[in-house]
């Protein structure tokens, strides 16, 4: 089922540090697609958090999510928030954010729950 499926989890500081030479925040981890790159071994809680996001890119048929994500975080600035105000801020984050913390939440996790975080 695709609910089930996890990314790979890949550590690589250099990557990271790439990443966040355009980031508004210090970044421990980023999915990209169906990698998950972080600086060091991830806890359970940051793992969640990043499948969240995985499952997030496929029901947006991954294009779709860094269209959106992006998009969201423009829209943000455009706002008035800072960098780390506007990312925080990223429905996307937000559903990943608020339930990272729950290991069942993918179980039951309903599609495009991150719209209603939207407003």
């Amino acid at each position: 089922m695709i609910r089930d499926l996890k990314p790979m989890f890949l550590v690589s500081p250099k990557i990271i540090s790439f990443f966040e030479i355009f980031s508004p925040i210090a970044i421990g981890a980023i999915t990209l697609g169906p990698i998950v790159i972080s600086k060091e071994p991830l806890s359970d809680s940051v793992k969640n958090h990043e499948t969240i996001h995985y499952q997030q890119y496929i029901e947006l048929f991954f294009i779709g999510f860094i269209i959106l994500y992006l998009s969201f975080w423009i829209i943000n600035l455009l706002r008035g928030m800072k960098g780390p105000e506007a990312y925080f801020n990223i429905p996307f984050e937000k559903e990943a954010y608020y339930n990272d913390a729950n290991m069942e939440y993918l179980k039951d996790r309903k599609r495009y729950a991150w719209v209603k975080f939207v407003f």
